[in-house]
């Protein structure tokens, strides 16, 4: 009887209701001296077909998130990490660095006392961000993501599409490009009953603006493209600040079960450049599902790669613990995505 081709430890998470599968070493050491390095390094051979094996049913399924716990940058982050989803890899991951956080301190990765607020610091292709843990009476309370820097780079982006005519959108920075507008302009709402009219309109969207000069990143290349587009309706709030309900799609096609971290920051951003949310204020964002994130701004960075930083808090919860492994006898290999 042929061995197993790997055997893959996992550590399974929810934040907000969006999954998040860590893997805390992999069999083999993807090769570069920084996360993006890996990250591009990552797109061919093994580690591209663990992601394969780990996203795909039925290990996986469609919608399914995770990463790769990778060494830092150096030794101002305390590890680094590739996030992956059903389409490759992403260049930032809020809920995702907020799974981590999490793991880190309730593993014992990351030591954090009784009572407290923890810094897990962690290198990912876009940046160094964090995820601050807080602690009461022993056990974690909550996360909160600190991401890069957020800026708005464009309004008003006139996109055609197939199915919802001209849309215009407006274009946010925040670790990965995200197109956003009003629901309503497209004849939807953020709804689970409208998910196959969301998800068609998010492709489309996608799809208008990939050879728009604005999905060019001004540095570097490899983290440019629209990677998700995000749909947004206001809700009632008696509270100060701001409350929305957004939803969104990326990787042509993949839907954020959560408020989504980045696209949180990414909605801070446009939010604050238009005077709708003061730089005091918080963003209380809810999800398609009605999870909840809490945002506000945290510092303002000048120079060329400067912008908001933005802190994205909720929680994140284990849900279980794997070991997946690829029988050489298999003969559905790496698996398969049937949406």
């Amino acid at each position: 009887m042929k061995a197993a081709l790997w055997e893959i430890e996992t550590f399974d998470y929810h934040t907000a209701g969006e999954p998040f599968r860590i893997v805390p070493a992999l069999p083999f050491l993807i090769e570069g001296e920084t996360a993006i390095e890996r990250r591009e390094n990552a797109k061919a051979g093994d580690a591209n077909n663990i992601r394969k094996l780990l996203v795909n049913e039925p290990r996986g399924h469609a919608d399914m998130y995770g990463g790769f716990v990778i060494p830092p940058n150096d030794s101002g982050a305390h590890f680094g990490a590739l996030f992956w989803h059903r389409e490759g890899f992403s260049t930032v991951c809020g809920h995702g660095t907020m799974a981590l956080g999490t793991w880190a301190v309730r593993s014992g990765l990351v030591r954090a006392p009784e009572d407290g607020e923890t810094d897990v610091v962690i290198d990912i292709p876009s940046g160094r961000v964090t995820a601050r843990v807080r602690m009461v009476s022993g056990k974690v309370s909550d996360v909160a993501f600190h991401n890069v820097p957020s800026y708005v780079v464009d309004r008003g982006v006139e996109v055609k599409t197939a199915d919802f005519g001209r849309l215009r959108v407006d274009l946010a920075w925040s670790g990965a490009l995200y197109a956003s507008l009003p629901a309503a302009s497209a004849g939807l709402e953020v709804t689970p009953s409208n998910l196959a009219k969301v998800v068609a309109a998010g492709h489309q969207v996608a799809a208008g603006l990939a050879n728009h000069a604005a999905a060019h990143h001004p540095s570097d290349t490899r983290l440019e493209g629209v990677f998700g587009t995000i749909f947004h309706e206001p809700m009632n709030h008696a509270g100060a600040g701001l409350a929305q309900r957004n939803v969104s799609v990326f990787a042509d096609g993949q839907v954020d079960r959560s408020p989504s971290g980045s696209g949180t920051a990414a909605r801070v951003a446009l939010l604050t450049d238009s005077g709708e949310l003061a730089e005091s204020e918080v963003l209380e964002h809810y999800s398609m599902i009605d999870s909840h994130f809490s945002a506000r701004v945290v510092d303002n960075v000048s120079g060329p790669e400067g912008g908001l930083v933005v802190e994205v808090s909720g929680r994140s919860f284990p849900m279980g613990e794997g070991k997946f492994t690829l029988d050489a006898d298999d003969e559905l290999g790496l698996g398969f995505v049937l949406r």
